[in-house]
Parts: C-alpha cells; sequence; structure tokens
C-alpha cells in the first residue's frame, strides 16, 4: 500500500527530478508535470521499476493558460494528491534593461503566476480535509537585489513572501507551507537561461539542495534555506522585520520628514 500522492511541477530533470526520486523512495505515487514528455516518460518509468509506485505523467507548458489549466483540475479533483511541490522555474540572464517584454512576461508566468494559481486551485482541498502539504521553491536571490537578476530575484522574493503569508492563513487550518531558499545548484537551469555556470563560484548538486529540504519538511520549517550556515542570521532578519513594524504609525509622517 501505498501513501498520498505528490504533484510535482518541473519534474522531468534537476531540482524536480530528485524530488521525484526521494518522494518515491518514501513510496508516494506521484504525478510528475514538465513540458518534455519524453523525459518525464523515462523518469516515470525508473521510478516505477525501482521503487514500484504508480506514476502519472503530465505534459504541461505552465505559461500556457490551458495547460495550466489542467494542472489545476487535477490538484482540485484528485484527492489523493497531498502535497504539491511548486519548482517549475526558469532563471535570467542579462542585466534588467537587456530584459525584452517577452522574455519577462515568461518568466513572471512561470515562476509567480503558475505557482500562485496552482497552490491557489489545492490549497481549498486541503482545507476542507484539515490537511496537505506546498512547498514552494524560491531563491536566496530574493534577498540579494545586490545579485543583479532583478526580475528573476523579484519573482523569487514573491515567492517567499507569498508562502509566508499563506502559511500565516493556512497552517491553523492544517495545511503545511514550506519556502525552500536553495543558492547556486548545479541544474539546467542555468544553460536554459544562457548563463555560463564555469565563471560562477561553486554550486550544491540538487540531490544534496532537496535532501536538505526535505530534512525541513519533515521538521515543519516554514522557510529551509540549506545553503545557510548560520541559521540564527534568518531569525534576526525576521524578527528585525517584525520590530520594523511596530515602529510603522500610519496615521503620521515621520518626524525627518516634516522638515524639507
Amino acid at each position: 500500500m501505498t501513501t498520498s500522492s505528490v504533484l510535482i511541477t518541473g519534474a522531468s530533470t534537476g531540482i524536480g527530478a530528485v524530488y521525484a526520486d526521494r518522494f518515491a523512495r518514501r513510496g508516494h505515487d506521484l504525478v510528475l508535470v514538465a513540458r518534455d514528455k519524453a523525459r518525464l516518460d523515462a523518469l516515470a518509468n525508473r521510478l516505477r521499476q525501482q521503487y514500484g509506485i504508480a506514476v502519472d505523467v503530465l505534459a504541461a507548458d505552465l505559461t500556457q493558460t490551458s495547460d495550466l489549466v489542467r494542472v489545476e483540475t487535477r490538484l482540485r479533483d484528485d484527492s489523493r494528491i497531498a502535497t504539491l511541490i511548486n519548482n517549475a522555474g526558469i532563471a535570467q540572464s542579462g542585466s534588467f534593461i537587456e530584459q525584452t517584454p517577452v522574455a519577462i512576461e515568461q518568466l513572471i508566468a512561470l515562476n509567480t503566476t503558475a505557482l500562485t494559481r496552482l497552490a491557489s486551485a489545492v490549497a481549498p482541498r486541503f482545507v476542507q480535509t484539515g490537511k496537505g502539504s506546498i512547498v514552494n521553491i524560491s531563491s536566496v536571490v530574493g534577498l540579494a537585489p545586490e545579485f543583479g537578476m532583478s526580475v528573476y530575484g523579484a519573482t523569487k522574493a514573491f515567492v517567499l513572501f507569498l508562502s509566508q503569508g499563506m502559511s500565516l492563513e493556512l497552517s491553523p487550518k492544517g495545511v503545511y507551507v514550506q519556502a525552500v531558499l536553495p543558492a547556486g545548484t548545479y541544474t539546467e537551469i542555468w544553460q536554459r537561461a544562457g548563463i555560463d555556470i564555469s565563471t560562477l563560484s561553486e554550486m550544491m548538486q540538487a540531490g544534496e539542495l532537496v535532501d536538505a529540504a526535505l530534512v525541513g519538511f519533515d521538521r515543519r520549517e516554514l522557510v529551509t534555506i540549506p545553503p545557510l550556515h548560520n541559521a540564527t542570521r534568518w531569525d534576526s532578519l525576521d524578527a528585525t522585520r517584525q520590530a520594523l513594524l511596530t515602529d510603522i504609525r500610519q496615521a503620521e509622517a515621520a518626524e525627518r520628514y516634516k522638515t524639507a
């Protein structure tokens, strides 16, 4: 007997494929979503043979409305799916002024719109049953405008904020939401964005990233940052943010702005 099913986006390679392997190893059936059906089929066949689980392949381009709707429908209707891994995403190469309107639209469509809509599709069912998990893959780039990936970083900052807001709303209703923030990880996202990784510092392997993220998942961490070696840095940042909010008095401008 298997346990619940897990739907993973961007599952054909990299982080998504590792998540598929790890959840299959735990005995979960899978729904694998990505554009490349041939790769999905090859992965699905391997996982079926290796772990004896059921794997459904759902080829979809989540930047296309019709494909996105199909995945939303599966999440709403398939009561066996108890975990959503919102992993699909693309990166950005070049500066802000070098981005084309088409590239910006595609990046936002996949990294933010599709991710949000899929979470929104499954969350009501999870709330109704009082259980379920949503994992949103963000990035440390969302904390660092200094890295020069303005549009990509903004989408990942959105994912972190969304995850935190979802957690505040959904956690009391039995739904676990985790934001995972990788740093540089060896995946095909770099090649697809036209970024030469030979010029970058050494990065993390996808397997190590996912294994660490799953430790956070099992511990029910709200924000998991596998490459952050001093966890108190995040705790301090979040505490400072909350302290800042206590100093906001919305009815009156701060004294420093009352003198020209």
